[in-house]
């Protein structure tokens, strides 16, 4: 039995040790016990996932109520840069100090930020409590991953990752259908408080079941590398979500933030080099696997976040779609995420090879991305849901094995960074692809209205005027033409998203099958290791 500070020597075993078996520098359950403490993970990485796309569904509700229409978007911005921001730090701090008190103190924060959010009487008070709720967010995934890092040796990780990929395609797809519902049965504010009784639940049951031992260990943190990286990300984020929209690309304010983030960026960079506990340490990207995971992270995020964002408003006008009905449409993409990501989990589990999938999930979700740029105004629900299928299958190949290759090409004592570089570029990537793809689709839209030259070529596509219900209520003619430019833009947004998958697909060719680790005696995974980072 490994001791809880140094890894390979032996130690005092902790109360229930008996199950644990050693492995790769870290303490492994055995699958009974995994099992046992898999439901509270679940519950958190739902929190993190359903909680954002709750949210959407309810931001006419909020407005009607609190008012701040001009300050609309930053009720998600605020929510998405506290968390983006803190994800580093919470797998950086896990890896230092123990995993389990800052997972317990990420579902407390976020929590309360739940409760305050749901009270909140201004428009103020609110992005302000949506903040709260992303500092607590951005530990959420990364705890759960990291965590299952902990608990779970890479070798039987697949499988368990199967059921983290199922609970994040049910969040995409029922979370705006359960923000719905609730905004229109009960008010917007429980969108918020329905957190409380399901992160009481996992906090309680992860404290119940949940037994990692704590490390006693003396670090210093790296608190300026922090602080350059939370300047670097909050600019580069702002300059996605300002630039084109509030100011212009060419403004001083949207060149000063692209300086700033630069500046940081290299300060951070230097600062990582020099610091003695870095908070991302910069050794972990001399690995080719763990580079190439994070590279394909990034492009996974800015693909399919960016481009998917642009579905439901073609759903809910050209398709003449319900939001509810909208939601349930993408359930095809669903089930291909679930039976692929569980084919894969069971398979890499049995056999330990992985490098296959990747490709496969490249190759498969590029053309799923391809088929999605023949979507028209005459595009069946049957087509456009086999479309949705091939996308879901390549995604549940490719997703959850990212992430496996990524904790398997670090050491058991980076595991959090590891998880937390891949959430971090995940969101890094979904933001700037909803920034460009954004600007793709607001022109080619305006350029498809122009072109018509006819009654529909005054409809905007900002000012909030292609709003469903108003689209769907102008004359057949108007109505056409406006159908026919959404369809076009979302062609383009698509086409423009294709090149990022085929890249995935090229890079998933120059991966390393290196072995994955196992619950294996600890001088067999001592052996694994220095061949993985050799």
């Amino acid at each position: 039995m490994t001791g809880p500070g140094r890894p390979g020597q032996a130690g005092p075993e902790p109360a229930g040790a008996g199950r644990l078996a050693a492995g790769g520098g870290g303490t492994f359950l055995a699958p009974r016990e995994v099992m046992i403490v898999l439901p509270g993970l679940l519950m958190a990485i739902l929190l993190a996932m359903l909680d954002n796309l709750i949210v959407s569904t309810a931001l006419p509700r909020i407005v009607g109520d609190l008012g701040g229409v001009a300050h609309l978007s930053w009720v998600v911005t605020a929510y998405i840069l506290a968390s983006t921001i803190t994800t580093p730090f919470y797998g950086k701090l896990g890896d230092m100090y123990g995993r389990k008190k800052f997972f317990v103190a990420a579902i407390v924060i976020f929590l309360a930020g739940s409760a305050l959010s749901g009270l909140s009487q201004s428009m103020a008070e609110l992005i302000a409590f949506r903040a709260i709720q992303g500092l607590g967010a951005g530990g959420l995934m990364v705890g759960a991953m990291a965590t299952l890092g902990d608990i779970v040796a890479p070798r039987e990780r697949g499988r368990y990752m199967s059921y983290m990929m199922v609970i994040m395609m049910l969040a995409t797809i029922g979370g705006p259908l359960l923000g719905g519902f609730i905004t229109t049965s009960f008010s917007w504010r429980w969108i918020f408080y329905i957190n409380i009784p399901l992160g009481g639940a996992a906090l309680v049951y992860l404290l119940a079941t949940l037994h990692i031992p704590a490390k006693k260990v003396s670090h210093k943190v790296d608190y300026l590398g922090g602080t350059l990286l939370g300047v670097a990300v909050t600019a580069l984020i702002l300059v996605a979500t300002w630039g084109g929209t509030q100011y212009a690309w060419g403004s001083p304010q949207i060149i000063g933030l692209a300086l700033v983030t630069v500046m940081a960026g290299v300060g951070f960079c230097v600062t990582e080099t020099r610091a003695a506990e870095p908070m991302l340490p910069l050794h972990v990207f001399r690995n080719g696997n763990f580079s190439l995971s994070m590279t394909m992270t990034f492009l996974t995020g800015l693909a399919m976040f960016g481009a998917m964002t642009f579905l439901p408003l073609y759903q809910q006008t050209v398709q003449g779609e319900s939001p509810t009905v909208s939601g349930l449409m993408l359930t095809p993409m669903m089930l291909g995420v679930t039976v692929t990501s569980i084919v894969a989990g069971q398979v890499t589990t049995k056999t330990g090879r992985y490098k296959v999938f990747p490709i496969l999930g490249g190759a498969i979700m590029a053309a799923g991305i391809y088929l999605l740029t023949g979507l028209g105004v005459g595009t069946s629900r049957l087509t456009s849901a086999l479309y949705y299928l091939v996308l879901g299958l390549g995604m549940g190949f490719l997703m959850q094995m990212v992430s496996l290759i990524a904790q398997n090409s670090v050491e058991q004592k980076d595991m959090g960074v590891a998880s937390s570089a891949r959430m971090f570029f995940q969101q890094i990537g979904g933001s700037l692809g909803v920034a460009a793809f954004g600007a793709i689709f607001a022109r080619q839209l305006t350029s498809s209205l122009a072109a018509a030259a006819g009654p529909g070529a005054h409809v905007s596509a900002s000012g909030g005027q292609l709003d469903p219900a108003r689209v769907n209520s102008l004359p057949a003619l108007v109505r056409h033409d406006v159908f026919t430019a959404i369809a076009h833009a979302v062609q383009h947004v698509f086409i423009w998203a294709v090149p990022s998958a085929v890249v995935i697909f090229v890079l998933a060719w120059f991966i390393k099958e290196v072995p994955l680790r196992g619950r294996a005696p600890a001088g067999e995974a001592a052996s694994q290791q220095r061949e993985l980072v050799s």
